[in-house]
């Protein structure tokens, strides 16, 4: 059961519109790492995650992510309210579809559900929520980068904050399954090429070397086009 309060989960306010802006807001819309995508993403994963804590968690966050969705529409809505004569306005997307937010991106591009990342794994599923709330906080930043406008660039301030807030609770979830860094979760057990770096990109410069190709962790392979 849904329950719609008719206030935002955080305040909206803007005090000059820039429909220009407003189609740039598209993107955290009906674009790829948008909020419709973050909730949706969310809401379908808790279906199938057994503990009942990160099911709950799952959940409480799409919720939010609707909340977030209103929001982002109340912006766009708001940069776009009696504007509609402007030059400004006219050179938009808006022109064509009408005030208000719309499922499109920034490009004009239509949402799609091939935006929502599930797979019916937990730790899968979790990992690839903490990329969705890293796209989505670039986005904000960039977004925060390009307002004008002081009350929007505190709206999406607060949106960017929830999404480290986020990121934040997954990890701690994979954590709490033992997860976090560990790559070999699932049934299947690996074979025995699965501790190995290939050196594929040598020019006879020397080679970088770090905690990611080096012992104890990985076997590293300096030439393996000789590699027997």
């Amino acid at each position: 059961m849904f329950f719609h309060k008719k206030e935002t989960i955080h305040s909206v306010k803007i005090n000059e519109p820039n429909p220009r802006f407003a189609q740039l807001l598209l993107e955290q819309f009906g674009g790829a790492t948008g909020e419709l995508t973050a909730a949706l993403q969310y809401w379908v994963q808790s279906f199938h995650v057994e503990n009942a804590g990160i099911r709950d968690m799952l959940q409480d966050i799409a919720i939010e992510e609707f909340g977030h969705l209103e929001m982002v529409g109340k912006l766009i809505e708001s940069h776009t309210k009696n504007v509609d004569q402007t030059e400004a306005f006219k050179s938009s997307l808006f022109a064509v579809r009408g005030m208000g937010p719309h499922f499109l991106d920034s490009q004009g591009s239509a949402w799609t559900a091939t935006y929502i990342d599930e797979g019916g794994d937990v730790v899968r599923d979790l990992r690839a929520n903490i990329s969705a709330e890293a796209g989505a906080r670039q986005t904000y930043e960039a977004l925060i980068k390009l307002a004008t406008d002081e009350g929007t660039k505190k709206t999406l301030t607060h949106l960017l904050t929830r999404e480290i807030s986020h990121t934040q609770m997954f990890m701690k979830a994979l954590d709490s399954m033992g997860k976090l860094t560990d790559p070999m979760f699932g049934n299947i057990q690996p074979d025995e090429t699965v501790d190995i770096y290939y050196n594929l990109s040598s020019n006879g410069e020397k080679d970088e070397r770090g905690a990611w190709n080096s012992e104890p962790t990985f076997r590293y392979i300096a030439d393996p086009m000789n590699q027997k």
